[in-house]
């Protein structure tokens, strides 16, 4: 019987958010919770999600709820048939992950746990879990396929995505009824068209394209690289940026595959299979904006990686997904976002029906 009803974990979130909107128009009812870590909102609901409506003018319903706290979550699939669970909230900040490893262990690995253990309790079995090019490492080779090396990894934050894909591996080996897809990301940049959603400039990140854009709306002074003398071909550092739209649409594709094929677990790379530099990257944004973006050079961070970017040949042969945007369109999306957002989500709720289910 093909899935009806999604709860999103994190789905207030930046990729949460976007994930949504192509769940509801793929013919989805969402479920999407958030405890606001990384998102703007309160037990009322959430200006991203309220925005999420009105692209897709279907609803949403919402909990505040942090996967710590396992009665709130048992509450939630009490009051629902969920059929899959899409895995977003976990705290993400590399650097924060290296100050504080023992919060990252506890929020996300425990927060997992919890919701793997209520999953089962509901007999719930398909899920896609949010993973990260990080569990790669340092890439051996290049482009990355799904069966470079993990575990080789340089952060806290990084070690919490593979314990998690390794947790999965070994849950789908000692009971056949799950069905899980990791999807590890590359860059997700961008914004939807629209400019009504995107990554929030007033919450704590660390992404290159938001201080970017801060920069160019003149909110920060200049944008500081980290690494100007990498082996790249003008020395900073080189990643594989994609739309967070392509990215929405791979989870919406996982799920497609979920519905029709029993996989136990399985990996898939979801990046554009291109390298691009942080020289590059400005180049493009400064072109397609018509902005002026200054830089200034610092040395290499701890941990950073030269450089890395996929072979997402799989995903296109067994989701029958790839990338459609192209570097330009990840620029000027986001550009759209924040000129129409300079000060990021408003503070206060438009009066709703749909977010008023909230815990």
């Amino acid at each position: 019987m093909p899935f009806k009803t999604v709860l999103v974990t994190g789905g207030a979130g930046y990729i949460g958010s976007h994930c949504v909107v192509e769940l509801l128009e793929a013919g989805y009812e969402v479920i999407a919770l958030d405890n606001f870590v990384n998102a703007v909102g309160n037990a009322e609901g959430s200006p991203a999600l309220q925005r999420v409506e009105q692209i897709t003018g279907k609803k949403v319903t919402f909990y505040q709820c942090d996967l710590l706290h396992k009665e709130a979550l048992e509450d939630i699939f009490d009051k629902h048939t969920i059929d899959c669970v899409i895995h977003f909230a976990a705290l993400k900040a590399v650097g924060e992950s290296m100050q504080q490893p023992l919060m990252y262990y506890q929020n996300n690995l425990l927060g997992m746990l919890n919701l793997l253990e209520i999953m089962r309790r509901h007999n719930c079995f398909q899920l896609v879990f949010s993973s990260s090019c990080t569990v790669y490492g340092e890439p051996e080779s290049l482009p990355i396929t799904e069966t470079h090396p993990t575990g080789t990894i340089t952060n806290v934050y990084g070690r919490t995505k593979y314990f998690i894909e390794e947790m999965l591996k070994d849950l789908s080996a000692a009971d056949n009824a799950w069905n899980i897809i990791a999807l590890r990301y590359f860059n997700p940049v961008g914004a939807h068209q629209s400019g009504l959603i995107g990554e929030d400039p007033t919450k704590e990140f660390t992404n290159l394209m938001p201080f970017m854009a801060q920069v160019a709306l003149g909110k920060k002074p200049v944008l500081t690289v980290f690494g100007d003398d990498y082996a790249t071909e003008d020395g900073t550092g080189v990643r594989d940026y994609i739309h967070v739209m392509d990215l929405a649409s791979g989870h919406v594709a996982a799920l497609n595959l979920l519905n029709s094929k029993h996989l136990r677990i399985k990996a898939f790379n979801l990046g554009t299979g291109k390298g691009v530099s942080v020289r590059q990257l400005v180049g493009v944004f400064e072109r397609v904006t018509g902005a002026k973006v200054p830089l200034k050079m610092e040395g290499r961070r701890i941990g950073d990686i030269c450089a890395m970017w996929a072979d997402p040949g799989l995903a296109k042969e067994e989701l029958n997904w790839s990338a459609k945007f192209t570097l330009e369109d990840m620029c000027a999306d986001f550009w759209r976002w924040q000129t129409m957002n300079p000060d990021g989500y408003p503070k206060k709720l438009k009066h709703s029906s749909c977010n008023g289910h909230s815990k």
